[in-house]
């Protein structure tokens, strides 16, 4: 299938996949960056293109080619996603200035947003007008469930020990064998013991998102999102990587409240748990679809009103 649109070279070896289903109404349109998860690249979650043929006229939407695409995760860091999605935003600043950006996150692109806004360097980033955090869960949490029991789990906490007593020596970079840990043959590779203990380890730095952390913890996360930066949380009713112990409602919740404890402020108007959606909504109902696409559309729009979205004030209600 033929999808029209425009590649953007926003640094040497990267691009940005402009989805242009139809002319934008402004030669200058709001840009909408896309960046998926752990195995994606261009093309490979649908609902992007289902958001392009509904935004609003005045947007485009973007998907973003970092480093750690398709396999590259395995031997990547947040920091350096963060730095590369530094560039996109940086090179549609300058393509089309005085217009907003904001990125949406599928899954792992969740955890970069995070670490652009949070992390070592953000305060030499660009600003962004707004984020959108679709699929945002816990890596740790996904692998403690899958693997909690008996065997499975001394498998999951020799996987760490082993990941661990590399980084600790400085060997963060060397590859793991798949062959050595069921574990780390489930989660593919190439693999390198730091990417592997981030992502397994309590407190790894890919550990942005696991329930169990403390609200004290997630005020020096969320706490700090900028006022500037409206969030939106989409999370889906039936997304497998979420352990059936945890309240997907009370989990948004929680950290509606504590960006807004911070004087952040959360679009729970549109964000919140999409009834009946799965991970990244492939194969989901058109109408499941349907609804995350209008919740985007609405978050965005929200951002050029001449009023002021009602959310701006909103309760903490999902």
């Amino acid at each position: 299938m033929a999808h029209h649109g425009i590649a953007h070279k926003y640094s040497k070896r990267l691009i940005a996949f402009e989805h242009n289903p139809r002319p934008p109404a402004s030669r200058d349109p709001h840009t909408l960056l896309w960046v998926g998860g752990l195995t994606d690249g261009l093309l490979t979650v649908p609902y992007p293109s289902a958001i392009a043929q509904e935004i609003p006229s005045n947007w485009v939407i973007a998907e973003v080619l970092i480093s750690s695409s398709y396999k590259g995760w395995g031997t990547g860091s947040l920091a350096r996603d963060a730095r590369e999605l530094g560039e996109c935003v940086a090179y549609f600043r300058r393509l089309r200035p005085g217009t907003k950006i904001v990125i949406m996150g599928h899954s792992t692109g969740c955890q970069d947003i995070m670490e652009y806004l949070l992390g070592k360097g953000n305060e030499e980033r660009e600003a962004v007008d707004g984020v959108i955090l679709q699929g945002g869960v816990s890596d740790r949490e996904a692998w403690e469930d899958y693997y909690k029991d008996g065997e499975k789990r001394k498998e999951l906490e020799e996987a760490i020990s082993v990941s661990k007593a590399l980084v600790d020596v400085g060997k963060g970079r060397e590859i793991l064998s798949p062959e050595s840990n069921p574990v780390l043959k489930d989660m593919g590779g190439p693999l390198n013991a730091y990417r592997a203990y981030s992502l397994l380890a309590k407190g790894g730095d890919d550990d942005y998102f696991s329930s169990d952390l403390s609200d004290e913890h997630f005020a020096t996360t969320f706490g700090k999102i900028p006022k500037s930066t409206p969030v939106c949380f989409l999370l889906g009713s039936k997304d497998p990587y979420v352990p059936a112990s945890i309240n997907r409602a009370a989990l948004l919740q929680r950290w509606t409240r504590i960006i807004r404890e911070g004087g952040g402020v959360v679009d729970d108007e549109d964000g919140g748990v999409i009834p009946g959606a799965h991970h990244n909504l492939d194969d989901d109902p058109e109408e499941v679809v349907q609804d995350l696409v209008k919740r985007v559309c609405g978050f965005i729009s929200g951002l050029v009103s001449d009023k002021s979205p009602k959310w701006e004030k909103a309760g903490t209600h999902l």
